[in-house]
């Protein structure tokens, strides 16, 4: 076991005027498992690649340990599986490979299968194995967990909780409390590292703000009554030292008007010493406005309603046999694994050409609001994005502010955001619309955990009705009324 020790590390973009860090400093073993948080824009990816040695810095980054990096880059996909592994790692053993393949339940013909012919899920998996079968090494992996279902979730953070030494950047809180034991966090005023997984950390950052806000209000009180005394004590003085003016004992009346003037600084001390720990609160309390959605109310209870829907794909059967209503005010879940078509029916109730058989039947003048899982097509400033998309500009930049964008953000292109700011533009779109039914397929990749709890609450609250897919599985549990499991091209079930 040794130390990974980052001492006064300041980085900022070059023709940036802010400094993403400004003087940081932490330590952390080559031992622990580590759930990196913190918000969209925080750094996070940034301090993978100054820890990479990617950027020049101030200050110093000190380990044994050399870094490997999470999604490993491919220059070529059309190579077989294994070609690729053994360019990751050459000593790499076959039989220690298939193991690891076997925990993570993939299947041996995927090392002599091209690389890019493997799912999403897989080459995850592949590409996780290989990298932990380096002795020796300290894997900094970021978010692993996007495009991958439940299952695959579950099997990743089960995988993970058996190895040591990374640290991992994800949002999914169910996945951070499975397979970490500390939490490396960016806060508003800098990082700080804990013992625990995401639940702890949450619950002990909670006890602190509510330390720190009964703390601030004490001694906004105290400051009132020291400023107030402080100014009374000395108007004394003031009056007393007129008094000298023909009085019989000059020194008397000196003296008394001197004691006063002293306890008025003293009182003035005590202030100012209230003042400067006042001073040290509050910085890092994370303030999270509270969104509105507006949902048109439709006039009939029934929205969509499938019978013996089949999607077939390729000669392949996607969907199988799903009968299916959505009615006004519910928020139904589709679950499944990665293939079973979900994205496929959303597109399908959306109007794509997707050729199905069976019955679907949406209700007259639905409209509808959709969240795609693909933030590529953005381009542009946000500006140019509202007026192309037709929304609100001043709602949009307001739920933009909500969801912690930096203002500076909307003087750049949308191709220089990070992908969470991307998804969030995505998000804010749908939130600006009226709309009888959302439609959202995987809203929550890369998207911080304050907004997704912000999102949350949102829901919770206005209940519009909703048709979606998301794979983070409290987000899930808090959100849907109701779920539809799909199967790959056998039957679906629901509940």
């Amino acid at each position: 076991m040794s130390k990974i020790q980052v001492s006064n590390l300041s980085f900022g973009y070059e023709g940036s005027f802010d400094l993403i860090f400004d003087h940081v400093s932490f330590a952390v073993d080559t031992d622990w498992k580590i759930g990196f948080i913190g918000r969209n824009g925080r750094g996070k990816t940034t301090l993978l690649n100054l820890l990479m040695g990617k950027y020049d810095y101030q200050g110093s980054i000190a380990a044994s340990v050399p870094f490997d990096y999470f999604p490993f880059p491919v220059p070529n996909p059309a190579s077989d599986t294994l070609d690729i592994l053994y360019e990751i790692s050459p000593e790499l053993e076959l039989w220690e490979m298939i193991r690891e393949l076997n925990d993570l339940e993939v299947k041996e013909e995927v090392l002599y299968r091209p690389f890019h012919t493997l799912s999403n899920g897989e080459q995850t998996k592949v590409l996780l194995a290989v990298l932990f079968l380096k002795e020796n090494h300290f894997l900094l992996i970021d978010e692993p967990t996007n495009h991958l279902d439940m299952r695959a979730r579950m099997l990743v953070s089960q995988y993970l909780n058996t190895k040591r030494g990374f640290l991992l950047v994800s949002h999914d809180r169910a996945f951070l409390d499975s397979c970490i034991d500390h939490v490396l966090s960016i806060n508003k005023a800098g990082i700080e590292v804990q013992k625990g997984n995401y639940t702890s950390w949450q619950r002990n950052k909670q006890m602190q703000d509510h330390f720190e806000l009964a703390s601030n209000a004490r001694l906004e009180k105290e400051i009132k009554v020291l400023s107030t005394a402080s100014k009374r004590t000395s108007g004394w003085s003031e009056q007393v030292e007129k008094t000298k003016i023909g009085a019989a004992d000059k020194g008397y009346v000196g003296h008394k008007a001197a004691k006063m003037m002293k306890r008025s600084k003293a009182i003035e001390k005590r202030r100012d010493r209230a003042i400067e720990e006042k001073e040290q609160l509050l910085k890092n309390i994370e303030k999270s406005e509270a969104l509105k959605l507006h949902p048109l109310d439709y006039p009939k209870q029934t929205m969509i309603e499938a019978e013996h829907l089949r999607i077939v794909c390729g000669g392949k059967t996607v969907v199988g046999d799903l009968a299916f209503t959505l009615k006004r005010g519910e928020r139904i879940a589709l679950v499944g694994k990665n293939g079973s078509g979900k994205s496929s029916i959303l597109k399908l109730i959306l109007g794509r050409q997707i050729p199905y058989q069976g019955t679907l039947q949406i209700g007259s003048g639905l409209i509808v609001s959709y969240v795609p899982q693909d933030t590529s097509f953005l381009t542009g400033k946000v500006m140019e994005f509202a007026k192309k998309e037709g929304i609100d500009e001043t709602l949009f930049f307001t739920i933009l502010r909500k969801f912690d964008f930096p203002r500076i953000q909307f003087e750049k292109q949308m191709e220089e955001f990070s992908e969470g700011q991307k998804k969030k533009v995505l998000l804010a779109k749908s939130l600006c619309q009226k709309a009888h039914l959302y439609i959202w397929d995987e809203p929550l990749n890369f998207i911080d955990v304050l907004s997704r709890i912000q999102i949350e609450e949102l829901l919770l609250k206005f209940e519009p009705t909703m048709l979606f897919v998301e794979h983070d599985l409290v987000f899930h549990q808090k959100i849907a009324t109701r779920t539809i499991e799909l199967d790959r091209g056998g039957k679906t079930e629901w509940f």
